[in-house]
């Protein structure tokens, strides 16, 4: 299996300093982060660890769900997925306190109780969830008629 790779550089303190990540291995870009930008509730056209989490996770677990459903006996026609990705205080600085992963779908071939399971099944064994056990992960999952 492949390894993907990204890479940050930065400049200055963490209150004063900023960086860019590049996303090396796609090569679609390269982006600022700071940490006030992190910490502050507008991002301010800047990203963060917190939001590439989100991306990753909502993607993979997209996937994840899609293969779910097929081995349910389902077919997937579309699945809209967002991860909100938390940031708070800790004892030695800073944690991921929770993530709350919403999908509606269209599905053919299964129901709404089959459409819960095959969701609670994907965020169990989305290899993103798997890496981020450490954290609280909500999900919101519901058939879109």
């Amino acid at each position: 299996m492949p390894t993907r790779t990204a890479r940050t550089a930065w400049n200055g303190s963490l209150e004063e300093g900023s960086g860019q990540v590049e996303l090396s291995s796609s090569k679609v870009g390269t982006y600022d982060v700071s940490f006030p930008k992190r910490a502050a509730e507008d991002a301010g056209g800047t990203t963060s660890p917190e939001e590439l989490i989100a991306a990753a996770h909502s993607s993979c677990y997209a996937m994840q769900l899609s293969a779910v459903i097929a081995e349910a006996g389902g077919t997937p026609q579309s699945l809209d997925v967002t991860a909100e990705v938390s940031l708070g205080p800790d004892e030695v600085g800073f944690k991921l306190t929770g993530i709350t992963i919403t999908v509606r779908g269209e599905v053919d071939g299964l129901d709404a109780d089959g459409f819960a399971k095959a969701a609670q099944n994907a965020k169990e064994t989305c290899p993103v969830s798997k890496a981020l056990t450490g954290v609280e992960i909500t999900l919101d999952a519901a058939l879109e008629s």
